[in-house]
């Protein structure tokens, strides 16, 4: 089948505004703010089971080599990198010019970014045996960003898309220690059973999540799972004015899946484009 959807035919746009309605259904029902791709999945599965049900257990289990074997635990590195590449790293940090910082989260997350850069890049690739031996599986860098967080930053309860379904989590410099906490391995949460006003408070608080908290020191990294791992770090209370916590990570994905884990591509991929009102036309 074809990808081409020619919304000028009746049927074709029909089947388009169902797909458009199954993910404003989806956004509705997961709130955190990575959760763009889980919607697009669910909705997917929804579209697929209308449309073309014997196609459903193929779409569902081409995705298992996103998910995470429920058995990983997470991992504590002591020291990732030698005194020189931490001053390298700290050098790098003093010298990106002030325009280069992404300022959209600093109300919402008290943060700074800066995705891709160059140096962050390489050193991603440096160590992507270290993070594959980690993980238990071949994988390859997908992205990385820096995030400079002021005493005014917080890390809201959620979880990754599979584009960083292994994630490094390196700290570099910070006037306090800011714990990270994490669930143990969970199914990816399509029934998500915390709605309201309070919802983060309630997976935070959640008995079968099982959080964990770690502390980092510069240098010290944790390796997770954040598409099958629920994380946070609360709001820095404690930090007095012109506190500060500088983090990178490093996002990788298991080695092939680059296309799967973009929903664009499933149209194409899966031969079914009622899934463009899903995910949009292939770029």
């Amino acid at each position: 089948m074809s990808s081409a959807f020619p919304l000028y035919e009746p049927q074709a746009r029909f089947n388009y505004l169902v797909a458009k309605k199954e993910l404003e259904s989806a956004i509705r029902k997961y709130p955190w703010y990575d959760a763009a791709w889980l919607r697009q999945y669910v909705a997917a599965k929804k579209v697929i089971a209308r449309f073309h049900p014997k196609l459903l257990t193929e779409f569902i289990s081409a995705f298992d080599r996103l998910r995470t074997r429920p058995d990983f635990a997470v991992r504590k590195l002591g020291r990732v990198f030698d005194d020189d590449v931490m001053e390298r790293i700290r050098e790098t940090i003093r010298t990106i010019p002030a325009d280069t910082y992404e300022k959209h989260e600093i109300k919402r997350f008290g943060r700074m970014v800066v995705h891709d850069h160059p140096f962050f890049t390489d050193l991603q690739k440096s160590i992507q045996p270290l993070v594959s031996e980690l993980a238990g599986e071949i994988v390859e860098p997908c992205y990385n960003f820096l995030s400079l967080y002021s005493q005014f930053g917080v890390c809201e309860p959620h979880m990754d898309t599979p584009e960083a379904k292994w994630t490094l989590d390196l700290c570099i410099e910070q006037t306090n220690v800011w714990p990270i906490h994490f669930s143990q391995i969970v199914p990816w949460p399509e029934q998500f059973a915390y709605q309201g006003e309070d919802w983060q408070a309630s997976v935070k608080q959640s008995p079968d999540l099982q959080f964990t908290s770690y502390s980092l020191q510069p240098n010290e990294a944790v390796l997770f799972s954040g598409s099958s791992q629920w994380h946070y770090r609360d709001a820095l209370t404690d930090f007095e004015s012109g506190g500060f916590c500088n983090l990178v990570f490093f996002h990788y994905l298991p080695e092939g899946t680059r296309e799967l884990a973009t929903p664009r591509s499933w149209p194409k991929m899966f031969g079914i484009p009622e899934l463009v009102g899903v995910v949009g036309a292939p770029t």
